[in-house]
Parts: structure tokens; sequence; C-alpha cells
């Protein structure tokens, strides 16, 4: 992806150009905030690393504005402020992350994937073992068989999915899918489950669909 950096410190600004396009990324670099802010509201960068304190403009005035104008590539701010408040500040002006110097660029450079991981969000097909589901189109396939699922079941299936293979709770099942705070006390859950279950696991297809006992529901591919 392409990214931008804003950053005065030449020794600081060198290291972390290197660091990221030995990662395969494409870095521009500037090194004023009122500079940055032009090249920034073009829009053509997916992320963007800025340094707190800047000549012309400083770095929580550029993100503010930027913020203004409507541009959304996710901000890893650059600062040597590192009280809580100052952080806050930065946060609560647009930052989404925020990384006090000194630091590793090691730390930076995971930093800058984690938001581009998170910016990018889940996929919108999901696939496990060989079933198939579309986010966008609402389709779920086994194999080349498409299976009918009422609402409550394509969430319920597609929130399995995203989490495989970890095991969600009844709990959590019934807050994610229904928005219930509270365990109704009805075989809510369970009954779905078997429903999208005898959808999902039929005849001799290896069982994608699995209950760990005390513990919940999860959907996994041997």
């Amino acid at each position: 992806m392409r990214l931008l950096l804003i950053e005065d410190d030449e020794d600081t600004g060198s290291a972390v150009v290197e660091a990221l396009r030995a990662r395969g990324h494409a870095v521009d670099w500037e090194d004023d905030g009122k500079s940055g802010l032009d090249r920034a509201v073009s829009g053509a960068h997916a992320l963007l690393i800025v340094d707190r304190m800047l000549p012309e403009m400083d770095g929580l005035s550029v993100v503010t504005e930027l913020r203004r104008r409507q541009v959304v590539a996710p901000v890893l701010m650059l600062t040597a402020l590192g009280s809580v408040g100052q952080r806050v500040e930065g946060l609560e002006g647009g930052a989404d992350d925020y990384l006090v110097k000194p630091f590793a660029i090691a730390e930076l450079v995971a930093r800058v994937e984690a938001l581009q991981r998170r910016a990018a969000g889940p996929p919108s097909i999901l696939s496990l073992g060989d079933l198939t589901l579309d986010r966008l189109a609402r389709t779920v396939r086994r194999g080349n068989t498409p299976i009918e699922l009422i609402p409550r079941e394509f969430q319920l299936l597609e929130l399995l999915m995203l989490n495989s293979p970890a095991v969600l709770t009844r709990l959590m099942l019934l807050e994610t899918v229904w928005k219930f705070r509270f365990d109704p006390g009805r075989n809510l859950v369970e009954s779905h489950i078997s429903r999208l279950r005898a959808k999902i696991d039929r005849g001799d297809d290896p069982p994608l669909i699995h209950t760990v006992r005390g513990e919940g529901y999860a959907a996994w591919s041997d």
C-alpha cells in the first residue's frame, strides 16, 4: 500500500521510510505539516504516519483538518509527548493509534500493518473447508450446493466463521446475533445451532459446526 510519512526529523524519517519500503510499502515523505496536509488531502494514501511536533503546522492540527475534510485514512501519530492526556488529545483529534518516541522501528512497522488490517476489515467471502459464505450476496454454498438460511441462521454462521476456530459462548452468541444482554432462559441458541447444523452438516460431509461441551460453539474444518 502507499503510505504518507509527515516527519521533520531526518534520521527518524529515513529509518521509517527504509523499514517500510523493505516490507514492500510505497512511502511518500513530507517534512512539514503544511506540505503534509496538502499531500494527504489527495486521498492517494492508504495510511498516514504523522509526527505531533512539526514546523509550519503541528501534527494534531494536520489530523484534525484532515478529518474535517473527510479524509478517512488511518493515522498513526508519533510523538515525544508521552502523557496520558496528550495521547488522549491526539486520539480524540482523529488519530487511530499513538507511538511515543523513542520507539523501535519493528514496533512501528507492526502497528502500521495492524492498522492496515483493521482498515481493510474482514473479507466479503468466508470459506471453511468446502463451505463458502458470501457476506455481500448473502448466499451460502457447500461444495456446489446452495444452502438456504433464514437471517438469524446466516448471522450465526457468519459469526462462527469469522471467529473460526475460536469457541463462542452461548452468551456471546445471544449478545451479538440477538442483541440480548441477558439469558432469556429458552433454548434459543441451541435450537438455531441444531437447525443450522442440519443444513450445513448433511449426509457424509465432514462436520463443520461443533459443540464444545461446557464452553460453547465453534466452526472448524478437520
